[in-house]
């Protein structure tokens, strides 16, 4: 007599249907949109910033990490990877743009234009 499958699969992907926060069961498997979406930022070799490369569902921090390994550095391009619960980004509005960014234009001093360049100096 042939051994049936566990609906639920190998003994870690059963922990992870059964204790994921927030979870409900639905028959045997659980639906992806109760866990709650990461946004993924990867350091590549040859850069210092982390850039943004895509989002997706998972239950904690850790196993975000390890699908953004898997889905978002195939070709071993990463050097390191960051996750971040969406849920937690908080963004300007882009309609809020002058009163934001207009007290920077009444600082002359920070923009180069305001030193003077010596004619020696090209391709500056």
């Amino acid at each position: 007599m042939q051994k049936r499958p566990d609906p639920l699969g190998p003994p870690r992907l059963r922990l992870l249907i059964m204790d994921a926060p927030h979870g409900r069961r639905r028959g045997n498997t659980m639906t992806k949109t109760t866990w709650p979406l990461w946004e993924v930022f990867i350091r590549s070799q040859h850069g210092l910033a982390h850039k943004h490369v895509g989002s997706l569902h998972a239950p904690d921090a850790e196993m975000a990490i390890n699908n953004a390994r898997d889905v978002y550095t195939r070709r071993n391009e990463g050097l390191s990877i960051w996750v971040v619960k969406a849920a937690d980004i908080t963004a300007s509005n882009p309609a809020d743009k002058e009163p934001l960014f207009d007290p920077a234009s009444s600082k002359v001093y920070r923009h180069p234009t305001f030193f003077p360049m010596p004619d020696e100096i090209k391709h500056m």
